[in-house]
């Protein structure tokens, strides 16, 4: 079970390599929702995502021999291009499994921070089995995408973060985190529940899945079909074990979003704000412009998760996007 102590030693291997990255605000988005709403901008960190935090911070934690060897990761596309660029910066060299239908914006970048890239078929196989077998065969250590305890603990400092950036307003009422594996819930629970007590922590996945909140409810890994879901990030078919363990004692609800919820929050962020953001990114949002948590009167911190989305694949997502379910009860001052 990671600790604070371990999200403080992240932050500072993290310090002067990972981007601080700045807490949004959109009085819009406040009176639309009755609350105080705090966006931590992940999707501007280091290669597009927070899973640069974790990984970094994963492979900082390695002795000098293990390093060397390399490191191997699967991943459906942000894991993947932190692994790669986290090897590449500390001199090393990355083997990353991806499914074959990842984004290509994703794939690109993962070939361009200099990793080598294995495709598998999300739907027909195993990436934690093709990951293992790769690592193995080339004797590299494996950094799983949310299953790891330096991995959750990177992830945290986003939370750490936010917390001491918006301390001056009084502690956080709610944090809403998106989930897929986890592992950045995990982290940043961590560093919320030990910080302020009181903070209610509410994870959000995509309805298609409904895999957190289950396991969530039960206290057993509960494994679905990989769903159909825009929000690629959080495709994945359960958590972890690691991650479900740190979610029961420190998440409070998981919440749950449709296609539409998380495209209209991704409208909102472009209109409004002019942010491009992925789906996954915006599923946290999505969630709170829906409803489905209740904000009115409270100071709420939501992580962005990530940007990386292509230009083409942006421009279909929100071809037909449809609005918010809130409804503005003052003109829009941005």
């Amino acid at each position: 079970m990671i600790q604070l102590e371990d999200v403080r030693t992240a932050a500072a291997r993290l310090e002067g390599v990972a981007i601080r990255t700045p807490v949004l605000r959109s009085t819009t988005l406040d009176t639309w929702t009755g609350g105080e709403l705090l966006l931590k901008a992940e999707h501007l960190q280091r290669m597009g995502a927070f899973k640069f935090r974790g990984a970094y911070n994963a492979v900082s934690a390695l002795d000098d021999a293990a390093r060397a060897r390399g490191v191997c990761a699967y991943s459906s596309g942000n894991h993947a291009q932190a692994v790669a660029l986290s090897a590449r910066l500390h001199g090393t060299r990355a083997t990353i499994v991806m499914p074959a239908d990842t984004p290509a914006v994703k794939l690109e970048a993962t070939r361009g921070y200099g990793a080598e890239v294995v495709l598998y078929d999300r739907y027909t196989e195993d990436r934690a089995q093709v990951g293992r077998r790769l690592a193995d065969e080339r004797g590299m250590t494996l950094i799983p995408p949310f299953d790891h305890a330096d991995v959750m603990a990177g992830q945290g400092t986003a939370a750490l973060e936010l917390i001491e950036d918006t301390a001056d307003g009084g502690p956080l009422d709610v944090l809403v985190v998106c989930v897929g594996g986890g592992g950045l819930i995990s982290g940043c629970a961590t560093a919320a529940k030990a910080l302020s007590p009181t903070t209610r922590v509410v994870g959000v996945e995509p309805a298609a899945r409904d895999v957190a909140r289950r396991s969530l409810a039960t206290g057993e890994l509960v494994v679905a079909p990989v769903p159909t879901t825009i929000a690629d990030g959080q495709q994945g078919d359960r958590l972890g074990a690691l991650t479900l363990a740190v979610m029961r004692e420190r998440v409070d609800e998981v919440v749950a979003v449709t296609d539409d919820e998380i495209r209209a929050a991704m409208r909102v962020l472009f209109d409004r704000l002019k942010q491009v953001v992925e789906p996954s990114g915006a599923s946290a949002l999505a969630a709170v412009l829906a409803g489905a948590i209740d904000v009115r009167g409270k100071r709420v911190g939501i992580t962005l998760s990530g940007g990386n989305v292509g230009l083409e694949r942006f421009v279909a997502l929100m071809a037909d996007a449809p609005h918010p379910r809130v409804s503005p009860q003052a003109p829009p001052t941005r």
